[in-house]
């Protein structure tokens, strides 16, 4: 699977990836919101221009009384606030309500991470609330509070 967004595309990790995504998510402004996963499978990458510049994954409920997808990106610092991390969800988006089906997608960002707030909120997420304590910032052990954010399919911009 490869998708194509304005100026990103996404396509499945490799392993050839990891160091660039390693070093990425080390990143003191990409770390003061994102831990080191234990691995990038089941990522998949962002490219630009032949180059990965980040990650986006995905979850799904698969339940029919519940169903939903949840989102969760990252780019380098050397291409934040140029609109990439906009152009990465919202074609994820696309691809999880017009290919899979979901009538609902969400976003937690931590709540204090306006930029990534502002992007979503490009794509169409809205505040849904916040949630208190949500995630431990693994650098200095202390909660973060989470804004749970969410899309619905005719929402998407």
């Amino acid at each position: 699977m490869e998708l194509h967004g304005e100026r990103v595309a996404l396509r499945p990790t490799t392993a050839e990836d990891a160091g660039t995504l390693d070093r990425i998510v080390r990143e003191p402004a990409v770390a003061a919101w994102w831990s080191p996963p234990e691995d990038y499978a089941g990522m998949l990458a962002v490219v630009l221009d032949g180059e990965v510049i980040g990650a986006i994954q995905y979850a799904e409920e698969t339940d029919p009384e519940f169903r939903h997808a949840g989102i969760d990106l990252f780019l380098t610092t050397a291409h934040h606030g140029q609109g990439l991390g906009t152009d990465a969800v919202r074609t994820l988006a696309r691809w999880l309500v017009h290919d899979r089906g979901h009538h609902r997608l969400t976003i937690d960002p931590a709540a204090a991470n306006t930029a990534a707030v502002r992007s979503y909120a490009k794509v169409g997420f809205k505040p849904v609330g916040v949630m208190r304590a949500y995630s431990r910032d693994l650098r200095t052990g202390k909660w973060q509070d989470g804004l749970l954010m969410d899309l619905l399919a005719d929402e998407l911009t």
